[in-house]
């Protein structure tokens, strides 16, 4: 299970999550193209800044990469571009309506 390899993998790094939210998410299938919930369940950790955060972020996205799971857009602050199209497809549709003279930071890192 994803959410007891991302919580073997926190405990590893000694950097442990101040902020800890697991949510069950049910069936039911958002009309929305870049809607976040999806069947399953949802875990949210927060992380104070220091050394070796960015490896440790890296390595619990692959894990839920690989579990075929996401990050949720609006609460996240380092998903790669990779991750974001692959767990988003209906970005294409967003960017295909965006007007050409706006792009936020986090589009433009997501798309790059």
């Amino acid at each position: 299970m994803a959410v007891g390899a991302v919580l073997e993998e926190v405990g590893r790094s000694r950097a442990g999550s101040f902020l800890a939210v697991l949510k069950r998410c049910g069936g039911l299938v958002s009309p929305g193209w870049l809607s976040f919930p999806m069947p399953g369940v949802s875990l949210a950790l927060d992380f104070a800044q220091g050394p070796g955060l960015g490896d440790l972020l890296q390595r619990l996205d692959r894990i839920v990469h690989e579990a075929g799971g996401r990050l949720y857009p609006a609460k996240d602050a380092h998903m790669s571009g990779e991750h974001f199209r692959a767990a988003y497809p209906g970005w294409e549709r967003v960017e295909a309506l965006r007007e050409p003279r706006l792009m936020s930071r986090f589009w433009r890192r997501v798309l790059e």
